[in-house]
């Protein structure tokens, strides 16, 4: 049986910790039963994962079984990941996200999205990331007594990513331990405008006001000072061709939006300018996770 959950890219400039989407780069997760429980990591990360029993997906996965009222068994895990690790791009949500799926599988119980997704913040407390990677599209998600309540937007082929990725990793821990305690209203406000009117824009199509709504007060500069060169990669895809380019996440990646036919010689442009970074150019994913055999 194998799972497969997409990329996320969330917060989107002002949505912090609550708006993402869903990017078709996935990390796919083979589940099968065996005689002893053998742990098979390969791609990213490969080198910093645990191989073992310890590992967090195989952690989460048999806490979950458990929950289900599945009887302890062994398996032969195997991951292949693309997802780059501590870079924004929602890898941590994936493994969760993925190790739940696979167990309400593995216990024959349906793929509920909005049961694993409820599931899922017990082990993330935002629902930012791991809400689209259940879910796929744009979603803006809410937390309310510890359920996530979400909308969900489908997301047209005529507009497309290209995210930089840097060598540097950016610990989200450590990133949202920049921030401050309290913020003024008068910023509050300003994020609050922009993240609903960033929202009405992915709900309506209006491209062409992305990059005024994308605008943010709360996190993003004071996260960016850490590692300059992002304003930098920002600067230069907006003039670019970019509809609007944010901090991935917490950092350290950069995501850019753009039309179609654009998409190309953005990621050209970005690789030339940045060579010492990844760039990928992807389609959005409208999916989420999925269950394959």
């Amino acid at each position: 049986m194998v799972i497969t959950v997409p990329a996320t890219s969330a917060n989107l400039g002002p949505g912090f910790d609550c708006l993402g989407l869903s990017l078709n780069f996935r990390n796919r997760f083979e589940i099968v039963p065996a005689l002893e429980t053998k742990v098979v990591v390969r791609g990213e990360g490969a080198e910093r994962l645990r191989a073992d029993e310890s590992n967090l997906f195989v952690k989460i996965f048999r806490e979950v079984l458990r929950d289900l009222g599945s009887k302890e068994k062994h398996f032969h895990f195997k991951f292949f990941n693309q997802i780059p690790i501590s870079r924004g791009l929602g890898s941590s949500s994936a493994m969760i996200v993925g190790a739940i799926s696979g167990a309400y599988a593995i216990a024959g119980k349906k793929l509920d999205r909005g049961a694993i997704l409820n599931h899922a913040i017990k082990y993330e407390k935002h629902p930012d990331n791991i809400a689209p990677a259940t879910f796929g599209g744009f979603v803006i998600s809410m937390l309310e007594k510890n359920k996530v309540f979400y909308l969900k937007q489908t997301l047209p082929k005529d507009i497309k990513a290209v995210v930089v990725v840097p060598d540097k990793p950016m610990n989200t821990k450590y990133s949202r331990s920049l921030l401050p305690k309290e913020y003024s209203v008068k910023d509050c406000v300003f994020n609050i405008s922009h993240a609903s009117f960033l929202s009405g824009i992915f709900m309506s199509g209006k491209w062409e006001f992305l990059n005024l709504a994308s605008k943010d007060m709360l996190h993003q500069d004071r996260r960016m000072a850490t590692f300059p060169i992002l304003k930098e990669v920002r600067k230069f895809a907006l003039s670019h061709g970019a509809l609007m380019s944010t901090l991935s996440g917490s950092g350290s990646s950069i995501f850019n939006l753009c039309f179609a036919d654009d998409k190309a010689g953005l990621a050209k442009k970005l690789s030339e300018r940045f060579r010492e970074f990844r760039v990928l150019a992807l389609d959005f994913d409208n999916l989420g996770v999925l269950k394959q055999g």
